[in-house]
């Protein structure tokens, strides 16, 4: 249109309405098109909303019951598993309600891990978490984002009470593993190495089993997690061990020898590219430490 005519309406707020034709009209397939697409995501939203309850539960540290959100078992849907134990669901990601808080006192803790809690651990909730807790409204249904925000509160209550090294490591690759859903290959690296780190000392450190994990398991996921990182060399020392230890599951020793060819085909892939381009160095001297390179410290 040549002229606006809903000029003078600029001081209320309108100030993008000088194109307007009042009289054109949407494309059928257009309208039709957003309809559907309000429809499923609606209709998508609802479904996962059918798949959860509500579980009472009760805070160690203040004693505040509250509810929390939960997927029911039956609503379990495998889609696939990745080399590091990382499920991929179908329809609804239980991941998404695995971390359990409570919004007066601030505390947080992956479910598993919510009632064993210590003395001096509730003391350090108490003095390090609850003054500095403001509260959190979440909505019905989680999403990545609230996902990993849980996660950081539950690691963050973790490095906090000084626990054990296990526990802030499968907090860490948990949260790698939801930046692998949204694709952010930089912030799931540095989680995944924050997790190899925790993961060696309690190897070494720990008594087993370690979430359900027994040693020779927790060996092949070092291997795996080095592996990811591009520790190669170390990888395959782990993945070797497991192959030639004694009393190892044979699909755990299947899944190393997949890791170990998996790793010598990348070798002689990046050997063969390699040698047809000229070699570059980079200083790195100066490369700044990630913000959690301490946290096992």
């Amino acid at each position: 249109m040549d002229k606006n005519l809903f000029s003078g309406l600029e001081d209320l707020g309108f100030e993008d309405i000088n194109k307007i034709d009042i009289y054109k009209k949407e494309e059928k397939n257009e309208v039709n098109s957003k309809a559907t697409s309000a429809e499923n995501q609606l209709s998508e939203e609802e479904k996962q909303r059918s798949l959860l309850y509500d579980k009472e539960v009760t805070c160690p540290v203040c004693q505040n019951v509250f509810k929390a959100r939960a997927v029911k078992t039956s609503a379990y849907r495998v889609k696939k598993k990745d080399s590091d134990f990382h499920i991929v669901y179908d329809v609804i990601n239980p991941y998404f309600y695995d971390v359990w808080l409570c919004n007066v006192c601030g505390y947080a803790a992956m479910k598993s891990d919510f009632e064993k809690i210590r003395n001096f651990e509730v003391e350090a909730v108490q003095k390090k978490i609850t003054p500095k807790w403001r509260g959190r409204r979440y909505p019905e249904v989680f999403d990545l984002d609230v996902a990993i925000e849980r996660y950081k509160l539950s690691l963050l209550n973790y490095v906090l009470m000084e626990t054990k090294a296990s526990k802030k490591a499968m907090n860490c690759m948990k949260i790698a593993w939801m930046y692998r859903l949204k694709d952010d290959e930089v912030n799931e690296q540095i989680f995944l190495k924050q997790a190899l780190e925790g993961f060696n000392e309690a190897y070494f450190n720990e008594n087993f089993p370690i979430y359900g994990m027994d040693n020779h398991t927790v060996m092949y996921l070092l291997g795996e997690l080095n592996r990811r990182i591009n520790n190669t060399d170390e990888a395959m020392k782990w993945f070797s061990q497991v192959i030639t230890t004694h009393g190892v599951a044979p699909k755990l020793k299947e899944l190393a020898r997949d890791q170990k060819d998996l790793i010598t085909e990348n070798s002689n892939a990046n050997e063969n590219s390699s040698s047809d381009t000229e070699d570059f160095t980079v200083d790195e001297t100066n490369k700044k430490k990630g913000f959690l390179s301490k946290l096992f410290k």
